[in-house]
C-alpha cells in the first residue's frame, strides 16, 4: 500500500535524569514536522509503523495516513 502520513504521535519520553519533558516535547514536535506528509510504501499498517520507527528511531503512539493511489 502507499500512503501518506497525514498526522503521528512519537513515543519520545525517556526514564533518563537528563532527558527532561522539554526535551521530550521538542523531539515529539520536529518528528511530526518530519513525517507528516512523508509518503511511504508498505505492506499493512503493522508495517509501516515498524519502517517508521525503525527509521525514526523512536517507538509511534499514533498514526493516521491517507492511501495514495498509483
Amino acid at each position: 500500500m502507499n500512503v501518506q502520513i497525514t498526522d503521528i504521535e512519537f513515543d519520545c519520553s525517556l526514564d533518563d535524569s537528563d532527558w527532561g519533558v522539554s526535551d521530550q516535547i521538542t523531539t515529539e514536535e520536529c518528528l511530526n514536522r518530519v513525517y507528516v506528509g512523508q509518503f511511504w510504501e508498505a505492506d499493512d499498517e503493522e508495517d509501516l509503523i515498524d519502517e517508521i520507527s525503525t527509521a525514526s528511531g523512536w517507538c509511534i503512539k499514533s498514526i493516521n495516513y491517507r492511501h495514495v493511489l498509483k
